[in-house]
């Protein structure tokens, strides 16, 4: 095999590529990354079992052939090579040998036939939706996935497609985020995505991807994101009935400045550290949301205007929790609906149910 490409091409396709390679294998194939050179372009793949990341890139082949790189070190050497071109070849001994101007490296590399073939999915019944809005879905809802391995299922998140409709839906057994968006799409599918994956699909969607396409099947699913493909296992079992978790009446509505409450919170978060945790006490009436907190530290007391419509309440809620769900609203103002200090605090935007956040609350003690 030999080629010449442009370096700092194949410098990002390799950085990407890389975070598929698993860390540590018995199989050293693993920890390197599978070149293939023909027909005028390479193939890189990245993985560690569970996900896969595949791209290509144009190159001029001298000759077609393919060989597996350690792929810590090939990241190296490309960062430092000191042109804009490499060529890289291989010869019978499978003895690897870069060239960048005047900079030379031979190093050891690894039978193809050694590097376990990624699985494959069917491309007969795609969905395609927008890589920007796909990226603002998972941002907005992988949050609230669980990192335990009591519930694997939650250590993803649920896609739900029906009737040109896609939902994603998180949840850690405290809080719950939804998000939903439109796409031309009149099928039913429902698969449970790796949060792991998601986080390197956000990863790879940049401003210039137009669509992104989601290729299902039935235990793995392809992300296709202009010339990269991210491959992986999705998660079997029964996820929760997350509608049911939803109130369906509320006795106290508000209409709040999202940046005010984000602000508030932090403020009483400067008396919570890893070892002193409690709630964030927040009364809301009169007008006005009120928070305080009291921990061994000291005591914090903030207050500020909002739209309340129903019955005062007191509440208390888990800090974290709220900041998380709050930041990712991505929006100035939102609706939040309660239903009495045990109740569920739901979080929806203005207008629409574009997204549903849930933050299970937290019981307060009786001192103040």
């Amino acid at each position: 095999m030999k080629f010449t490409c442009n370096r700092q091409k194949l410098n990002e396709a390799v950085g990407n590529v890389q975070r598929a390679v698993a860390s540590k294998s018995t199989l050293p194939a693993l920890e390197g990354i599978l070149v293939k050179a023909f027909e005028n372009k390479i193939y890189l793949s990245g993985y560690d079992l569970e996900i896969g990341i595949t791209t290509s890139l144009e190159a001029d082949i001298v000759t077609e052939g393919s060989v597996v790189i350690n792929a810590k070190l090939f990241s190296d050497i490309l960062k430092r090579m000191p042109e804009d071109k490499i060529t890289i070849r291989t010869d019978e001994k499978l003895i690897i040998y870069l060239n960048s101007g005047k900079v030379d490296y031979k190093i050891i590399g690894i039978d193809a036939s050694e590097y376990p073939e990624l699985p494959t999915v069917a491309d007969t019944d795609s969905i395609s939706i927008n890589g920007e809005s796909l990226q603002s879905m998972i941002r907005q809802t992988i949050y609230a996935i669980s990192d335990n391995d009591a519930k694997p299922v939650n250590k993803g998140s649920l896609f739900e497609i029906n009737n040109n409709t896609i939902r994603i839906v998180s949840v850690d057994g405290f809080r719950l985020a939804i998000r939903t968006e439109t796409i031309q799409y009149n099928g039913t599918k429902s698969f449970i995505v790796p949060g792991k994956t998601l986080s390197e699909v956000i990863k790879l969607i940049n401003d210039d991807s137009q669509n992104v396409t989601i290729s299902a099947g039935g235990r793995h699913i392809i992300f296709r994101i202009e010339e990269y493909s991210i491959i992986t296992r999705l998660i079997e079992g029964e996820f929760m009935n997350y509608k049911a978790a939803i109130p369906s009446s509320n006795s106290t509505s508000m209409k709040v400045s999202t940046r005010k409450f984000i602000d508030s919170i932090d403020r009483m978060s400067l008396l919570l550290t890893e070892k002193l945790k409690t709630p964030i006490r927040c009364c809301i009436e009169d007008g006005y949301i009120k928070t305080s907190c009291k921990t061994a530290l000291g005591q914090a007391y903030d207050e500020f205007e909002a739209e309340i419509e129903g019955n005062d309440i007191e509440i208390g809620f888990n800090n974290k929790y709220m900041l998380d769900a709050l930041r990712n609203t991505e929006t100035d103002e939102v609706i939040i609906k309660l239903n009495g200090p045990f109740s569920p605090i739901t979080i929806f935007p203005t207008e629409g149910e574009d997204f549903i956040f849930l933050v299970l609350p937290v019981r307060l003690k009786n001192d103040r």
